[in-house]
């Protein structure tokens, strides 16, 4: 059995934690959301919804990561009251994180792939239904799709074979600091076009009324949903860098720079998009679209799109990459803690069973466009989503939760012990019966509702 490795610096725990956090879904996700909701107004019910759901359930996550010094295959093992059967829990977790990665993997392949035509010069002069055909090529072209998959993964399983601190530390420390520089670059461009102060109107200053246009009670959801999933919480993914970190800090802090980092690249995302979008008169669309289709055509007719086309896309790709390294880091600890194996075995045999895991992903965009799990136009890829974001992710969070506040898991006293060790502010003893009578509800209810909207609304 290996020793258990540490972080080298507080730093790269944050950026390593928020890495995992910031995923594509800040990115796409979060502008789209935030424009079709009023804008400001709908980013300030949505940092309320960060701090009152993602927060305490983040604290959680590494409490029980830290306090067992196991990833979430083992921790639950470690902590629980013998003859209880929370270490069940640990199996949705290593399932959750498999499922993640069985189509996020190809997600990570559309963005390095996109690098590849943006720096080859293959948008420049191209008409926007061109864009799209570029965009509907690649998913028709399994072995396109297969290849950059399996680019996206050797990349990263390579990153964590060299180790947590050689490796994953070293090189998301770097990454993410270049994530930062290009988001910078990006901001300035767009906030400077001509006809961007539309678009930085639109974003920055509230409007209540689309509030009241959308309905307060889906606002209000869409809000909830999106600070809930945005940090990925309920797999163990964030539990794992618990594990890794020193008792010199608390971890309510900790979770607030983490928070704070996600929500500074989600709002500075939106900072491209919007200007963009409304100084060339596109309406910022959703999902895949606006990333694939919108952008590529505005960087075509901005002056040095080329450039900004490519930077834009080596930051997406350093954003899904930051996620993938994080949760295959995840993946090898599960190996290694429950097994014992040693980390280059738990490289090879993962990495061969994530390349499999993410064909029928991969194919469900051409060979088997015929499966449509959810119905007529749905993916593979949509069913995969489906699992880990509206069951895993809220089901896990429900757990930990429970875990950690109620007497027969392990207990309060024992969670805010091993939270409030260090220095930094404390988690306050006052939410104790929020956060374990009213958040197991709120949960519950988004748990509900994404089954309502999925297949009732």
């Amino acid at each position: 059995m290996e020793k258990r490795e540490h972080f080298s610096s507080r730093l790269g725990f944050i950026l390593i934690s928020a890495g995992c956090a910031i995923g594509l879904g800040n990115v796409w996700r979060f502008p789209y959301i935030t424009g079709k909701y009023g804008g400001a107004a709908f980013v300030l019910i949505y940092l309320v919804f960060l701090v009152i759901l993602g927060l305490p359930i983040m604290v959680m996550e590494f409490s029980v990561g830290r306090a067992s010094q196991k990833s979430a295959a083992r921790s639950f093992h470690v902590l629980e009251p013998s003859g209880t059967k929370w270490h069940i829990t640990g199996y949705l977790a290593i399932a959750g994180n498999y499922l993640l990665m069985m189509f996020y993997t190809t997600v990570g392949g559309w963005m390095l792939y996109y690098v590849y035509k943006m720096i080859c010069g293959e948008f420049v002069g191209t008409t926007p239904e061109e864009v799209g055909g570029i965009f509907n090529s690649m998913l028709g072209d399994p072995a396109a799709m297969t290849l950059w998959m399996l680019i996206t993964v050797l990349i990263c399983f390579g990153i964590c074979s060299l180790g947590l601190q050689k490796g994953v530390e070293r090189i998301t420390k770097v990454m993410m600091s270049f994530l930062l520089i290009i988001l910078i670059i990006l901001c300035i461009r767009s906030v400077t076009l001509d006809g961007a102060g539309e678009g930085i109107r639109f974003y920055l200053i509230p409007d209540f009324g689309k509030i009241l246009e959308n309905g307060l009670g889906e606002v209000i959801f869409a809000a909830m949903g999106q600070a809930f999933f945005t940090l990925s919480l309920g797999i163990g993914a964030m539990a794992i860098f618990g594990s890794y970190i020193s008792k010199e800090h608390r971890l309510l802090g900790e979770s607030m720079n983490i928070c704070l980092l996600d929500t500074l690249i989600a709002l500075m995302a939106g900072l491209v998009i919007f200007p963009a979008c409304f100084a060339f008169g596109v309406d910022p669309g959703e999902g895949p679209g606006l990333v694939f289709v919108t952008l590529p055509n505005i960087f075509n007719q901005m002056v040095g799109g080329q450039i900004f086309g490519t930077l834009f896309f080596i930051f997406m790709s350093f954003a899904a990459m930051s996620t993938i390294i994080a949760v295959f880091e995840n993946i090898l600890s599960f190996s290694m803690d429950l097994w014992g194996w040693e980390r280059k075995k738990a490289v090879l045999i993962n990495g061969i069973l994530i390349i499999v895991l993410s064909m029928p992903c991969v194919l469900g965009f051409n060979v088997l466009s015929g499966i449509t799990p959810l119905g007529a136009g749905s993916t593979i890829q949509d069913l995969e989503d489906f699992i880990v974001s509206n069951n895993l992710l809220p089901i896990g969070s429900l757990l930990y939760l429970l875990f950690c506040t109620s007497k027969r898991g392990w207990g309060w006293k024992n969670f805010i012990k091993e939270a409030d060790a260090g220095k930094g502010p404390k988690f306050p003893q006052w939410s104790r019966f929020y956060v374990s009578c009213i958040l197991p509800l709120i949960i519950l209810f988004i748990l509900v509702m994404g089954y309502w909207q999925k297949f009732f609304a």
